[in-house]
């Protein structure tokens, strides 16, 4: 191995694990659920859901480098949204995310996604954030118990807080406060831009 793949190899994290927590809750999603709030305020259960099944198809491109509409477009462009046939469609997409980026070559060189250029190392951990954050959100929402996997969640808490430390990015809103006592996904969740002590209304 070269250098460079060597440190690759050392730095890649498996989204398997945290793709089936993914495809979990969303086959625990009811139709009768699809309609409730979410901790994104803009997102019914819907969105959220049309939003994961946009990101997964998106990343996969984004590590294949097959760049074009999918990484191109902002992700607050409209609002995102399924149809018939999602569960199926998602949990293939999930599979197919994972799938790719196990591949070292999709942690090389440059990728895009949102519209944004990106080293592929951090399109990667982009990734890993929106997965981890998200099924937090999902689990919320449809009353689900949700438990990340460890490594997914410690790359995901590692570019939150270099995010909060430079200038903000829009897809976040204000940091919220955590306790440092606080388990790491709840301080994940207040670098997100979350409550995480979020509940729906009553």
């Amino acid at each position: 191995m070269t250098d460079a793949t060597d440190r690759t190899a050392q730095q890649m994290v498996d989204f398997g694990p945290q793709t089936r927590i993914v495809a979990r809750l969303a086959d625990g999603v009811g139709e009768d659920q699809l309609d409730l709030a979410t901790p994104c305020p803009e997102y019914a259960v819907h969105n959220l859901l049309g939003h994961i099944l946009g990101l997964t198809v998106a990343f996969c491109d984004a590590g294949r480098k097959n760049l074009g509409p999918t990484t191109d477009t902002s992700p607050t462009t409209s609002l995102p949204d399924i149809t018939d046939g999602w569960r199926e469609a998602l949990a293939k997409a999930l599979d197919e995310l994972a799938e790719v980026w196990r591949d070292p070559q999709a942690w090389q060189g440059t990728t895009r996604a949102g519209g944004v250029d990106l080293p592929g190392a951090v399109a990667a951990l982009v990734a890993l954030d929106e997965l981890v954050v998200h099924s937090w959100d999902l689990a919320k929402a449809t009353g689900q118990d949700y438990a990340p996997d460890e490594a997914a969640l410690q790359a995901a808490h590692a570019f939150l807080v270099q995010s909060a430390e430079g200038p903000r990015p829009d897809i976040f809103g204000p940091v919220v406060q955590v306790a440092d006592a606080a388990p790491l996904l709840d301080r994940a969740i207040g670098l997100s831009g979350r409550d995480p002590g979020w509940k729906p209304a009553a």
